[in-house]
């Protein structure tokens, strides 16, 4: 695996997203947040989004971004799925552009695959989100939008 490897798959993602961007994107999320461990990223529409959140968490409704962890000894961190849909309108609502959003989705999800729960850690996963943004050159972060 290498940071030129696909780690980002489009599907039902609009054709003007600036895709380069997100896969570069990602290769700097493995090499620098994830320590070469391979995951995936999934960019799709709210519809994708809402079955998997469904089938997997019970919930029947489209949310921004979901981690599933990988749970094996391969060495793999797992997979994120993320909504284009939701991107788009929590950019939109902040002042900045789709790709920017789905960065902060990307490096939220992968945080969760490596083990992190906001909602259960005592601010680490916000610490550590906060510090990566900086680094990454992102602005505000899912956890600290939520008030957690």
């Amino acid at each position: 695996m290498s940071p030129g490897d696909s780690l980002v798959v489009f599907r039902r993602a609009p054709r003007a997203l600036r895709r380069k961007l997100l896969q570069d994107f990602a290769g700097r999320l493995w090499t620098e947040v994830a320590g070469q461990r391979h995951f995936l990223v999934l960019i799709t529409d709210d519809r994708e989004l809402r079955r998997l959140n469904r089938d997997f968490l019970a919930k029947d409704y489209p949310t921004d971004v979901l981690s599933f962890p990988e749970g094996n000894a391969s060495g793999a961190l797992g997979e994120i799925a993320i909504s284009v849909q939701r991107a788009a309108e929590q950019a939109a609502e902040r002042g900045y552009d789709c790709e920017t959003e789905i960065q902060v989705l990307m490096l939220h999800g992968l945080l969760h695959l490596q083990g992190m729960d906001h909602e259960k850690d005592r601010g680490r996963m916000k610490r550590t989100e906060t510090r990566w943004r900086k680094t990454l050159g992102l602005p505000g972060g899912l956890i600290e939008r939520s008030g957690q």
